[in-house]
């Protein structure tokens, strides 16, 4: 039974809303909506970055070398996932979801904008923005989704493929929309379409609030006031002197791009680590949801693997496009960015076959680690794939044809649909009560976590034979999957609820 099934809490949506979107509750067409226009300018914007980082300066970019570039892309991706932690916690203690999502969307649409000044400084205070608000928003607009349902309503699944549908129509647009003005206007022009992208998906969330579940101002496990106002002073205080810091290490010449990059990837090292300690220890948690949180321990290593390949589709492989791939279809040129929208379409087009597929098989589909192990072996084979098309070549000026990237993004589509709807909708399963919001956070530092091994792995991107690149971190990923197949028993006799 929904949770949207009841008209006496002014806090949920009325109870003509529960089938009204494609039989799922009409909340999560406003959640969808948002995130449409959250990945348009978010991946719109990665799309284009790593070719920004790697422009020359004379052409409007900042000059990096490619590995660099790369790299530094990653550590970005790291940042904004860290402090996704940060986005949990103040939703749950602070905030509350709904103003949590909002407050996060406003400060992503700011970093937009100030992308879109043409001047260096500006560029870094847009990604320290971006990453604030990605940071507010991800985890805790995942979650809203999930209290749209009952923990044995059978349409989760179903509707978290729905929501990744929505979401990848905006990573299949972004792509195309500011690769073009990347290309033929300037870097800067196509950070303003992702900053207005983001604008029209805040006025579509404000406008919907009413369909959406738990929107309520106040936090569910708020801070009593007088820990709240420390709390808040606290965190002031803690952004102020961290700024102070880091800007002092960086007049002083310590604080270079490389260390900044090692730091971060440290700190997603350590960070998960942390965090499943306390969650564990924490005497909110009942022995029956702490015996739930060790196979989801699993599942987010399994996320780490799986997100490692899948984050290089906006850096290795975009630059392996722009390079050795032809930017020709059926006469047509197109920028090496839109290669990106290839990975947003199959997942566009693969999302409802998936949806429509568990809802039919219903209690026979797979259980929820089957999917999340077919989906890293099939990121995994994304990689083996390119390794055919950069092998036997005398030098580095081949070009291969479109499909073998295309190809390539096609397995990575699907693994993506399978693992991200499986992995969130067992998150919002498997959390604790009283860490709903921040264990969904926990699954986001998974995607922190891999970005940060990718800040250090892609700094060999150029220094080895592309062929060995794609072909050892390819087969690593398969056999990680494989090692969760071997573990479905124990997996499917320790997640209950999860099916």
């Amino acid at each position: 039974m929904s949770h949207t099934a009841t008209g006496t809490d002014p806090a949920q949506p009325p109870p003509e809303d529960d089938h009204a979107f494609f039989g799922q509750p009409r909340g999560l067409m406003t959640l969808s909506g948002l995130e449409v226009w959250e990945r348009f300018s978010f991946l719109g914007m990665q799309a284009i970055l790593v070719l920004f980082f790697a422009d020359k300066v004379s052409d409007g970019g900042l000059g990096m070398d490619p590995g660099t570039a790369a790299s530094v892309s990653a550590a970005y991706g790291t940042l904004v996932y860290l402090v996704s932690v940060a986005g949990g916690w103040l939703a749950d203690r602070i905030l509350g979801s709904y103003r949590a999502v909002l407050y996060g969307g406003i400060l992503i649409a700011c970093g937009h904008y100030a992308m879109a000044v043409p001047t260096a400084t500006m560029t870094w205070v847009g990604l320290g923005l971006i990453s604030a608000g990605t940071g507010l928003l991800k985890p805790n607009v995942a979650s809203m989704v999930g209290k749209l349902y009952g923990t044995e309503d059978n349409r989760r699944d179903a509707g978290f493929a729905l929501y990744y549908m929505g979401i990848n129509i905006g990573a299949f647009v972004g792509p195309l929309v500011t690769g073009w003005l990347g290309e033929h206007a300037s870097w800067h022009w196509g950070f303003s379409a992702a900053a207005f992208g983001m604008t029209l998906g805040l006025i579509q969330y404000v406008v919907g609030r009413r369909h959406l579940a738990g929107r309520k101002h106040a936090a569910e496990y708020a801070l009593a006031p007088g820990p709240m106002r420390r709390a808040v002073l606290t965190i002031l205080a803690g952004i102020v002197v961290v700024a102070l810091v880091a800007t002092a290490l960086a007049l002083a010449g310590w604080l270079t791009m490389d260390r900044f990059v090692d730091v971060l990837t440290l700190v997603s090292v350590i960070a998960p680590v942390v965090y499943f300690v306390v969650m564990f220890r924490s005497p909110r948690v009942t022995p029956e949801e702490r015996g739930r949180l060790r196979p989801y321990v699993v599942l987010f290593l399994a996320s780490v693997v799986f997100n490692f390949i899948l984050f290089q589709a906006y850096s290795t492989m975009i630059l392996l496009a722009s390079t050795n791939a032809r930017a020709e279809i059926f006469g047509f040129h197109f920028p090496a960015s839109w290669y990106a929208s290839a990975l947003g379409a199959f997942e566009v087009a693969l999302a409802p076959v998936v949806a429509a597929v568990w809802a039919r098989m219903g209690p026979r589909q797979p259980h929820a680690s089957n999917k999340i192990a077919i989906g890293v072996v099939l990121g995994g084979l994304s990689f083996l794939l390119m390794v055919l098309p950069t092998s036997g070549h005398a030098d580095e000026t081949y070009k291969m044809a479109v499909w073998w990237i295309v190809g390539s993004y096609l397995l990575l589509g699907l693994g993506d649909i399978l693992l991200e709807t499986s992995g969130m909708s067992a998150t919002t399963k498997l959390a604790p009560k009283a860490f709903a919001s921040q264990t969904m956070a926990l699954w986001f530092l998974s995607l922190a976590l891999a970005n940060g091994i990718q800040a250090q792995v892609v700094k060999l991107y150029g220094e080895v034979s592309n062929p060995a690149y794609f072909g050892v971190n390819g087969a690593i990923a398969v056999a990680a999957g494989v090692a969760v197949i071997a573990a479905a028993p124990w997996l499917k006799r320790t997640m209950h609820p999860v099916h």
